[in-house]
């Protein structure tokens, strides 16, 4: 035998089986190399961390399900937020007085006793982006005494000066029980993000029922009553952030209001016994003992709130 022979080829002789011994050796191999595979790709349904992720999504998709809108559901929602209201003109008139104020800039503050609330119901149609809903808006409009303002016009007959304090001309000028707003909406919700966030869209028509409290100097007695003084109209757009059963939102709102407002010269009560007997002096024809104060309120309103909102009924 040669030195390449002794090196390159084995000295003893082969044994009878050993290449079925390397076959099953092979096999063996490949059947452990497969199960490392297997174990190392494949989710151990007896490990802890795999089952924990596949109930974490389970759940999550149990979630986003719960709370996707679908239509069919009611959401009965409360707010606070902060108005501005833009500067307007202020019109009064009644025998021997036809007097306008330009130019007031009315105050919202919101959070002053009684502060800005809202309070509304929304109804979204079944298997439809759209909804109706009631909105009843407290807002407030105080006039500024110590504000320096045109004038034109007469008062108990005599010209008023070019420029006065409001405060030289009224006790109290202001909407403050509030500058109440009730409106009939029409909704349109938009494409959702994700299931959680869905915006929103609407309008809406209705009256203005504001707490008038106006006294002039020089005039005996003060008109401190709810009252019905002319139609309201507000547009908006939201956000809802929905979670199970309940509902967050932040939302813009742009409110007009055209005020006609009696001067009845009244302590009124409650709004209903208020708006009541306003109706029974208008059926009678009686005029307001004080005459009309006439405005436009116009106000960018930013609130925010929460509600409660039904279940949507089960598909057949």
């Amino acid at each position: 035998m040669s030195f390449a022979d002794a090196v390159f080829w084995p000295v003893a002789e082969p044994r009878r089986g050993v290449a079925g011994a390397s076959l099953l050796s092979s096999l063996s191999g490949i059947a452990a190399m497969a199960a490392i595979i297997a174990a190392t790709v494949l989710p151990d349904p007896h490990d802890p961390t795999q089952s924990h992720e596949d109930a974490d999504a389970r759940a999550r998709a149990a979630l986003e399900e719960q709370v996707r809108y679908k239509g069919g559901e009611t959401l009965i929602a409360a707010y606070t937020g902060s108005p501005y209201t833009y500067a307007s003109d202020l019109h009064i008139t009644r025998p021997g007085t036809d007097m306008t104020v330009h130019g007031i800039d009315w105050e919202g503050k919101a959070f002053d006793d009684p502060i800005y609330y809202g309070v509304r119901v929304a109804r979204w149609l079944s298997g439809s982006r759209i909804g109706t809903m009631i909105d009843f808006t407290h807002s407030k409009a105080y006039a500024p005494l110590e504000q320096e303002v045109p004038l034109s016009g007469t008062s108990e007959g005599a010209a008023l000066p070019p420029r006065a304090k409001i405060g030289d001309v009224f006790h109290k000028l202001e909407f403050t029980h509030g500058h109440n707003m009730l409106t009939f909406n029409l909704l349109w919700r938009l494409p959702s993000i994700g299931s959680f966030v869905s915006p929103y869209v609407g309008f809406g028509l209705g009256a203005a029922l504001p707490h008038t409290e106006v006294q002039l100097k020089g005039v005996r007695g003060r008109t401190y009553e709810y009252q019905y003084v002319g139609p309201a109209a507000q547009v908006l757009i939201g956000v809802e952030l929905r979670v199970p059963r309940l509902s967050y939102f932040a939302e813009y709102k742009l409110t007009a209001a055209s005020y006609r407002a009696p001067l009845q010269n009244r302590e009124g009560s409650a709004l209903p016994l208020d708006l009541l007997n306003q109706f029974q002096r208008w059926w009678s024809g009686e005029p307001p003992v004080g005459g009309w104060a006439s405005t436009t309120l116009v106000s960018h309103q930013a609130i925010g709130g929460m509600g409660f909102r039904t279940l949507p009924a089960p598909a057949p």
